[in-house]
């Protein structure tokens, strides 16, 4: 990723039409999210349940039941364990996206014996680049340390999820695909398992021939790996009041992966156009295979101008002269969006763990945006987890004084160190471009020593927003929203009730900011108002950083990714 930040103005814009998000977004339905009422007499057991079947449930899952059997080997007295993976795409990898370039020391220390030919990797990174641009032309410039890719591998995330859920399979970890958990149980402090979502509601959210009731599914441990900005995550933090020294902030990242007639040699950043004043962010190219390559586009959410439209970015950019002559004569076979958690070190919640439950992954916020790299930090995080559970049940405690052994293990691994000496290089560039240049070589030159203290930040929503120039994004090259969701392999069925809170009356403005930031085309301003397709939406979840809030939905809906 690249990095453009510009000052207070964007152009073409009135002070008078200036937006704050917040103003516009209902509260956390937390009332929701937290069940304090008895489990269902038919409840599903399970000693340890991970929402979500992304690197860091699944690595979490086959740690734990790696040691569950090596314990029953010993002797050592827990017996079995019974591991259950909720997740809520009807296939494992249909909801996972990513750029990805993957460090592959933690997945090697998974599976030790494993030659690299069986591991889920495509191919190792041989040549990169990283270029400044402009509307024409490519700068080729220095990569920046946090930058360089030697050793690391190209991977589809998608992949890789389905074979570590056939590898936890073979482990006897039971995986359930289709099962999304829509709040957390919740017995005086403590977390006790969770409440899926039922299947086969209407658009008015009466039973339908199809209808299937919520489960309750109880754990002695429950872990959040439900990815980024996770509600039963938000939930829990602000039921238990954990604070973080910043608040989390985001990023909106698009892609699309294009068959291609030309190979792509080496993985491509970019920094610079088509990022406009306001904006942080930068593109990315890889090459999956000699005739695939994945393009995409990383946008924060805190830019300025509330007509930024990411996807439309995106369709810009592959006009630029250095893409185009990659792209031209392909095919776009594949599109999908999700948010980013960037906001590093500082917004790490102080704990993540509690009574009954550990928080890993992106859930928790372990992304490093100076070096793009999060997955590797997600997997070590799951299998630190899985360690501090094993002891837990070991013990016969389950509390949150026990499972303070996963934090405590989270601060002082690599995970951490890594966050901790990239601390303030994304924070700095709030400061603008070249300031922030500035800060991010001197805190490289310092290993994090310099600038000292924290750079503060406020909550995405908390920024404000003025209705500038609108992106104009034509071109051979270019695909709609429409047809962007017909390629993520969403089959959402169109009567499914609404998974969206958002306000009664929403001024006409801020309708626009909605239309212009979902990627999906969810939010469209009219005539009549503010038109919400919810079955077009694909779980970004960008929206519920700056808007409507997102909620668990009935399992399968959403996109069905196969090579992201």
């Amino acid at each position: 990723m690249g990095y453009a930040e510009g000052g207070q103005q964007v152009p073409g814009t009135a002070l008078s039409t200036t937006i704050l998000p917040a103003r516009h977004q209902e509260a956390l339905p937390t009332d929701r999210l937290l069940i304090p009422d008895a489990p269902d007499d038919e409840a599903v057991p399970f000693d340890v349940v991970f929402v979500g079947a992304g690197p860091a449930g699944l690595a979490g899952a086959i740690e734990l039941a790696r040691l569950a059997e090596e314990g029953r080997k010993a002797g050592d007295g827990v017996g079995e364990i019974e591991i259950g993976v909720l997740e809520k795409a009807d296939g494992l990898g249909e909801h996972n996206l990513s750029g990805a370039i993957v460090n592959p020391g933690v997945l090697r220390s998974l599976f030790p014996s494993m030659s690299w030919s069986d591991l889920p990797l495509r191919r190792p990174v041989e040549k990169e680049a990283v270029y400044f641009l402009t509307e024409r032309r490519a700068l080729r410039i220095p990569a920046p340390p946090t930058m360089r890719n030697h050793g690391n591998h190209i991977a589809s995330i998608s992949e890789m999820v389905r074979w570590l859920g056939e590898q936890a399979e073979k482990l006897g970890v039971t995986v359930l695909p289709g099962f999304p958990a829509e709040a957390l149980l919740v017995e005086g402090d403590g977390v006790v398992g969770v409440r899926t979502a039922p299947r086969g509601l209407g658009r008015d959210g009466e039973a339908g021939a199809d209808y299937m009731p919520p489960v309750d599914v109880t754990a002695r441990v429950t872990v959040l790996s439900e990815g980024t900005r996770g509600p039963l995550t938000q939930a829990y933090l602000e039921w238990q009041e954990i604070g973080s020294e910043n608040p989390q902030i985001y990023s909106l990242g698009v892609k699309e992966l294009w068959e291609v007639p030309r190979a792509l040699d080496r993985i491509v950043h970019t920094m610079g156009w088509p990022l406009v004043d306001g904006a942080f962010g930068g593109s990315f190219a890889y090459p999956l295979a000699d005739d695939l390559v994945a393009l995409g586009l990383v946008v924060s959410l805190d830019y300025r101008n509330a007509r930024l439209d990411v996807h439309g970015l995106l369709q810009r950019l592959k006009h630029h002269p250095l893409f185009h002559r990659v792209l031209e004569g392909g095919e776009m076979v594949e599109w999908g969006a999700r948010t980013i958690p960037e906001g590093g070190y500082h917004s790490l919640p102080e704990r993540r763990h509690g009574s009954g439950l550990c928080i890993v992954g992106d859930a928790a916020g372990y992304v490093d945006v100076a070096s793009l790299k999060g997955i590797h930090y997600a997997m070590h995080s799951g299998i630190l987890a899985a360690r501090a559970i094993y002891a837990a049940l070991r013990a016969g405690d389950t509390s949150e004084a026990a499972l303070g052994a996963y934090t405590r293990a989270v601060d002082e691994s690599a995970i951490v160190a890594d966050l901790r000496r990239t601390r303030n290089m994304r924070l700095g560039f709030k400061g603008g471009f070249a300031v922030g240049s500035a800060k991010a070589a001197v805190a490289t030159l310092t290993r994090g020593a310099l600038p000292r203290g924290r750079i503060a930040t406020a909550p995405d929503a908390h920024e404000p927003k003025v209705l500038g120039t609108p992106v104009e994004a034509g071109g051979p090259l270019a695909v709609s929203k429409a047809d962007a969701v017909f390629r993520s392999g969403n089959e959402t069925r169109d009567d499914i009730p609404s998974h969206l809170d958002l306000q009664a009356d929403v001024p006409d403005e801020v309708a626009e900011m909605y239309a212009h930031l979902c990627p999906a085309g969810v939010y469209e301003r009219g005539e009549d108002g503010l038109r919400v397709n919810a079955p077009n939406c694909i779980d970004c979840k960008a929206t519920d950083v700056l808007g409507p809030r997102w909620s668990p939905r009935e399992g399968g809906s959403g996109p069905r990714y196969r090579r992201m």
